[in-house]
């Protein structure tokens, strides 16, 4: 088993989540926060837009089962890459789209990638998605994590997720959990 991870933000990290724990070969997906510079952030920080982190998430994967290009394409698929620190009604800093590389394979993936994507024209404007290398990941506090399982009655979630689903759903189909 070849274990690998990536660590992304698509805005809030509880809609993210949810996509990603949906795909066969995925181990874990951990909520948190990268790319600021404070130490140990918790959430009502990372609400304030001042502290320089990203809402994220960490996903373990098996690379025998599911590839790095893979969830990339997910990734790009579930939200908007275009737009700078907002997804949605969400607006700040904290919601920007970006990669955080673990090696340099995966850096040299997106760099290819995302000029790809920018010349299908999918959207109407280019991709702003930062890519950084992955310095520190902090998990965030436990009730984050598995966000939309656990919390079946929040609005939010129940406005905002399961339309990403269906949408995977019909794109990725082959590669759900069965």
């Amino acid at each position: 088993m070849t274990i690998e991870h990536t660590t992304i933000g698509g805005g809030c990290f509880w809609c993210i989540d949810a996509i990603f724990r949906q795909f066969e070969g995925v181990i874990s997906v951990t909520s948190g926060y990268s790319g600021g510079l404070s130490q140990n952030p918790d959430y009502e920080e990372i609400c304030t837009g001042e502290s320089g982190h990203a809402e994220v998430i960490q996903i373990e994967f098996n690379a025998d089962i599911i590839s790095f290009d893979l969830l990339i394409n997910v990734f790009f698929n579930i939200h908007d890459p275009t737009t700078l620190n907002q997804q949605g009604n969400d607006i700040g800093t904290q919601y920007r789209s970006v990669i955080f590389y673990h090696n340099e394979i995966q850096k040299q993936y997106i760099e290819k990638i995302i000029p790809e994507l920018n010349a299908k024209n999918k959207w109407h404007n280019p991709i702003v998605t930062e890519l950084k290398p992955l310095e520190k990941f902090y998990s965030a506090e436990q009730y984050h994590q598995d966000f939309y399982r656990n919390n079946q009655g929040n609005p939010y979630c129940n406005f905002m997720i399961p339309s990403k689903l269906e949408k995977i759903k019909a794109l990725y189909k082959k590669y759900l959990i069965k």
